[in-house]
């Protein structure tokens, strides 16, 4: 078992949730149960998971939960360009 505080990737994934819970705030009202929960789940379970996988035994436990961070930010990522409205590089 490890202190899942002692991780820079941990410490880093803590702030940038608290960062964009923030800036969810702004969002408009219709949203609330929306896009804007969908970002705060996501974002939330990435520090989540990193806390759980240190809190194993195992390598392959922590190995597995990163693996399901890395989901829950490619996920964040997409919300937050579903939410900025941008066209991907191939529409122009």
């Amino acid at each position: 078992m490890r202190d899942y505080k002692d991780l820079v990737v941990w410490r880093r994934s803590h702030t940038l949730t608290l960062t964009l819970y923030r800036a969810t705030e702004s969002f408009p009202k219709s949203e609330m149960f929306g896009l804007t929960s969908q970002i705060r789940r996501a974002l939330a379970s990435i520090p989540t998971n990193l806390a759980e996988g240190c809190g194993r035994w195992g390598d392959g436990d922590m190995g597995r939960f990163v693996q399901i961070t890395m989901g829950s930010a490619s996920e964040v990522d997409y919300q937050l360009v579903l939410a900025k409205g941008s066209r991907l590089p191939s529409e122009g």
